[in-house]
């Protein structure tokens, strides 16, 4: 993935709070310190449950005792970010900065694509540890978003981890992707779709496991969109997206199934009445339909009963 070379990069989407953490005490660490099979579960109970209804509320087998609206709207300084990702050039050189430009390129395909009906969400960048809406969460459980506060959740140490512990290709568009996803989450918190889901529904056709479909569609629909959605400039912050790009996206979405999570970093068994995001061919299913047709119509995982 190419970003273009002019132009100046807008870190206003993000909140940059590395270096910060619970500020009390040391929270509570989630899947054994790695995103495992027990740090995915408490990711899309984060996701489903954590703020149904405009809420903050405490998933039911997530976390528990402390208080749900500790350290909101902490203060955070974004000029150490502002100052290394100032040219959207930088998104060339920097995976930080192509992290930054990526959130920017989503925000404006959603922004075009809803209208008025978007409302932007900051990402927050994180280490450690952090403090939701939705409650405290350690770099172990991985990218969130908690509907609660309306915000993505991310250690930036997630990539590496990828790459490391799932075997993943790695690169800045399958960092984008993941991103993407999250905001995907963000869309259907928007429009309502995340209150059709349970409390700890789960299963190989559970409303969970649509969620995360549908999430890895939207984020196919972006990936259609990226090389011409316009920024305030009017040209788009994304040049060139290359089939390796896409493929490897397509190999991070295998290795982040329930099944090949279960086998390869769990307990070895795969038990599909378990499943909370859905299995790897699903996964790169939903993520190749929003690719290949670009409309997000196209992703309604809730009115099939053929999830792949």
């Amino acid at each position: 993935m190419r970003f273009r070379e002019s132009g100046r990069l807008d870190t206003s989407g993000v909140q940059d709070r590395r270096g910060g953490g619970l500020g009390g005490g040391r929270g509570l660490a989630v899947g054994g310190g790695g995103l495992g099979v027990v740090g995915l579960i408490v990711v899309v109970l984060f996701q489903v449950l954590g703020g149904n209804g405009g809420g903050g509320g405490i998933p039911t087998g997530g976390f528990s005792g402390f208080d749900a609206g500790q350290g909101a709207g902490r203060a955070f300084d974004n000029s150490e970010l502002a100052a290394s990702c100032d040219e959207v050039a930088d998104a060339n050189t920097s995976a930080e900065c192509a992290v930054v430009a990526s959130i920017d390129s989503i925000q404006d395909y959603w922004g075009a694509t809803l209208g008025a009906d978007y409302q932007p969400a900051d990402t927050v960048f994180f280490s450690d540890q952090v403090q939701s809406a939705c409650g405290p969460a350690s770099s172990g459980t991985g990218p969130f978003y908690c509907p609660g506060d309306s915000l993505v959740y991310i250690d930036l140490s997630f990539f590496d981890d990828l790459q490391t512990r799932f075997g993943a290709e790695g690169g800045a568009f399958v960092n984008a992707y993941v991103l993407a996803h999250e905001y995907g989450h963000h869309v259907q918190n928007l429009l309502g779709i995340n209150r059709q889901v349970q409390p700890g529904d789960a299963g190989p056709t559970s409303g969970s496991v649509r969620l995360e479909l549908q999430a890895d569609c939207f984020a196919g629909t972006w990936a259609d969109h990226a090389e011409t959605v316009p920024d305030e400039t009017g040209q788009p912050l994304i040049v060139d997206i290359t089939d390796d790009d896409i493929n490897r996206a397509l190999d991070t979405a295998g290795r982040i199934g329930d099944d090949f999570i279960q086998e390869n970093l769990g307990g070895g068994r795969v038990d599909e009445e378990s499943f909370t995001h859905g299995s790897s061919e699903q996964r790169q299913r939903w993520f190749s339909t929003g690719y290949s047709t670009g409309d997000p119509s196209q992703c309604d995982t809730f009115a099939t009963d053929d999830l792949g």
